[in-house]
């Protein structure tokens, strides 16, 4: 996989990639505003297989923010996210404190580059390719990589998080 320089004005999330000398491929496409699932619309606009492309959920566990990052055709177990973080309950977090927290709209919301780095955890499913799709900070833009390399820039654990 080749490195791929930012496009001048690059996402906060292609600059961080690039700055860590990560190997990484962007992957723009066409996002149609109408769409209710950003992560199946890149899945199918890039061809490729719902289990590698990854979406990031932002969640308040115990009144502090936390990323979980799973399958665009599955769903957080909350449960599971509060276990892997020491945490006693999780909710989904309101789309304004995530968007603030991360400084990435919803639809958009990359794993790297945030804002503020908060507590992460990769579904393990993640680990069984040699890449993943995530999202490079915009709508219509992911971003792919090794997933050792996203568990590494994100200072995240692995756990079974999505059903």
């Amino acid at each position: 996989m080749a490195k791929k320089k930012p496009a001048r004005g690059g996402t906060p999330a292609t600059v961080a990639l690039t700055r860590a000398g990560v190997d990484h491929v962007l992957h723009p496409y066409d996002h149609d505003p109408r769409s209710e699932s950003y992560g199946l619309e890149a899945a199918e606009a890039l061809g490729v297989d719902p289990g590698r492309v990854f979406k990031t959920l932002v969640a308040s566990l115990d009144g502090r923010l936390a990323v979980g990052i799973v399958p665009v055709a599955g769903r957080l177990d909350l449960k599971a996210l509060a276990r892997a973080l020491g945490g006693s309950r999780a909710t989904m977090a309101e789309i304004a404190d995530a968007e603030r927290a991360t400084g990435y709209v919803a639809g958009g919301i990359s794993p790297l580059g945030q804002k503020r780095q908060l507590p992460t955890v990769v579904d393990a499913s993640a680990l069984a390719h040699p890449t993943v799709f995530v999202s490079g900070g915009r709508r219509g833009l992911d971003v792919e990589l090794a997933p050792a390399d996203l568990v590494r820039l994100t200072g995240a654990r692995t756990a079974d998080l999505s059903r």
